[in-house]
């Protein structure tokens, strides 16, 4: 009788055994794969942007488009013009149209739908490129992650207030502030040519 008491519970012990590393692998395996996916995951951002009231403040050319993180993060948009979402009053908020209309007029605000790799940490830099013929005087941008989970990450507002120079890229970065006797001071971003097009 012991020896039989003794073969089940060693049997109990073997399947518990069994079970429980099974469990731990699966676990492992999801975790794994869990990080997998929230490396390759996009997030979704709306872009906002102003363009003043000048005269000839307007624009038709294409405009490109790149912020990012203080992790190098980045988002890269070569023609922002195709991702227009819809049109704003500045002075009134409410969603005037979703219709497809030109966008970078002036005294209006103009939102952009994009996708990209997911910041980790608040948006802190933001430029803008020109290309043509056109002057273009952009009043401020601002990026809004629409994450309910990442919406702590979105941008405060990078303001412009000038007419912008021909394809280069022109902007603020708020990122790693450098502390001088003359108050903080943010480095400027040189970009090469090798970020994904989205």
């Amino acid at each position: 009788m012991r020896l039989f008491r003794g073969v089940v519970i060693l049997t109990n012990y073997v399947v518990f055994l069994a079970i429980t590393t099974n469990t731990c692998t699966r676990v492992a395996t999801a975790q794994f794969q869990n990080t997998d996916e929230q490396v390759m995951r996009n997030c979704s951002y709306l872009v906002s942007i102003e363009t003043t009231c000048t005269k000839g403040a307007e624009t038709s050319d294409h405009v490109s488009l790149r912020f990012g993180d203080a992790k190098s993060n980045e988002i890269l948009v070569h023609n922002l013009n195709s991702k227009h979402a819809s049109r704003v009053d500045p002075l009134d908020p409410q969603l005037l149209d979703d219709l497809p209309r030109k966008p970078f007029q002036a005294c209006m605000v103009d939102q952009f739908r994009v996708e990209g790799q997911c910041v980790d940490s608040p948006i802190c830099y933001l430029y803008l490129k020109l290309a043509g013929a056109d002057d273009w005087r952009p009043a401020s941008a601002l990026v809004r992650v629409l994450d309910p989970l990442r919406s702590h990450l979105s941008s405060g507002s990078f303001y412009f207030r000038r007419y912008l120079p021909r394809r280069v890229w022109h902007g603020s970065e708020y990122c790693d502030p450098e502390i001088t006797p003359f108050g903080l001071r943010y480095r400027r971003k040189s970009f090469a040519n090798r970020s994904p097009k989205l």
